[in-house]
C-alpha cells in the first residue's frame, strides 16, 4: 500500500525528479506495539537532508499523523517509509522553480528474518568494489542507491548474508544495509561518514546511549585492519536495531558485551 501526499495511489508522475534524477530523499521507521520508533531522529534527518538538498519541506505534522494512522495497522512489528521528491518542475537538472515536493509513505511488514539474525549473529564478507567519495551527499538517505544495487550484486553473487564497504580510499565505512560498530577494549569505535556513508538513526540513537552510559567511543576514519583486530562487532539501523557480527572474512568474534549492554538499555525503553 502506498500514499501520495496524503491519497491512496500507486502512481507517480514520469516527469517526477525522483525518477528521472533521483532527486529526494527517504527513511525507513521500525514500528513497534503501533508506535513509530525514534521518529524524531528521523524527521532531524529528513529535515537536515531536505535543507542540503534546498528541496521545500512539506507539513511534518500532517506527515506525522500520516504516519502514525499506518503504525496502528502493527500491533506487533513493522515498517514504514517515508520518500520524499522534489516533484516535477524544473529544466533538465536546474530544480529552479520547483517547489512541487512529493510525500509518498509506504508500509510492510517487519522482515522475519532479522529476529534470527538478532539471536544467532551473522558472518560479513568483505566487498571488492568500492564506495565513492561524496561529501556533498555523505550521511544522506538520498533517492540514489546505484552503489548499495552494486554491492548487493556483489554480495548475490559472493553468497554473503551482508558484506563491509569500504570507500576509495580503503576506509571502512559501512555495511551495505547497515552502520559498523566495534569494540576493542573499553572503547568503542565507528566510521565518521564525512565523505560516504549513510549517518543512520539507530546509529545515532546508539551513539546517544553511549554518551549517557559514559562510554569512551571514537567516530573516525579506521581501515579494515583496525575493524578485524576488535573485541566484538555488531551493526545497525533503525529496523534490525542492533546484531551481532560473528565473523568477518576468516576473523572471528566471540564477545557480546556491548551487544548485550545496548540490547538491555534498548529493550528497557
Amino acid at each position: 500500500m502506498a500514499s501520495v501526499n496524503g491519497y491512496e495511489q500507486q502512481l507517480l508522475a514520469i516527469t517526477d525528479r525522483a525518477t528521472q534524477y533521483g532527486d529526494g530523499c527517504f527513511t525507513t521507521m521500525l514500528v513497534e506495539r503501533q508506535s513509530v520508533q525514534l521518529w524524531s531522529l528521523h524527521l532531524a534527518r529528513l529535515v537536515m537532508s531536505l535543507q542540503r538538498l534546498a528541496i521545500t519541506a512539506p507539513d511534518w505534522q500532517q506527515v506525522y499523523t500520516d504516519v502514525a494512522a499506518l503504525a496502528l495497522k502493527y500491533p506487533h512489528k513493522g515498517g514504514i517509509k517515508i520518500l520524499i521528491s522534489r516533484g516535477s518542475g524544473g529544466r533538465g537538472y536546474n530544480p529552479s522553480g520547483c517547489n512541487d515536493t512529493q510525500v509518498i509513505i509506504t508500509h510492510f511488514e517487519w522482515p522475519q528474518h532479522y529476529q534470527q539474525w538478532q539471536q544467532q549473529g551473522i558472518t560479513l564478507g568483505v566487498c571488492q568494489l568500492r564506495m565513492g567519495n561524496s561529501p556533498m551527499l555523505a550521511g544522506m538517505k538520498h533517492l540514489n542507491r546505484l552503489e548499495q544495487v552494486l554491492l548487493k550484486q556483489e554480495i548475490e553473487k559472493a553468497g554473503w548474508v551482508d558484506a563491509i564497504a569500504l570507500d576509495c580510499d580503503d576506509r571502512v565505512i559501512e555495511t551495505t544495509v547497515a552502520n559498523l560498530f566495534w569494540r576493542k577494549g573499553n572503547t568503542v569505535y565507528t566510521p565518521a561518514l564525512l565523505r560516504a556513508g549513510v549517518a543512520g538513526v539507530m546509529r545515532q540513537h546508539v551513539l546517544d546511549i553511549l554518551n549517557d552510559l559514559n562510554y569512551d567511543y571514537q567516530v573516525g576514519d579506521f581501515n579494515l585492519a583496525a575493524l578485524l583486530t576488535a573485541d566484538e562487532v555488531f551493526i545497525t539501523n533503525a529496523l534490525m536495531t542492533l546484531v551481532p557480527v560473528n565473523q568477518i572474512q576468516t576473523t572471528q568474534y566471540n564477545e557480546r558485551t556491548m551487544f548485550k549492554t545496548l540490547w538491555k538499555r534498548l529493550h528497557s525503553c
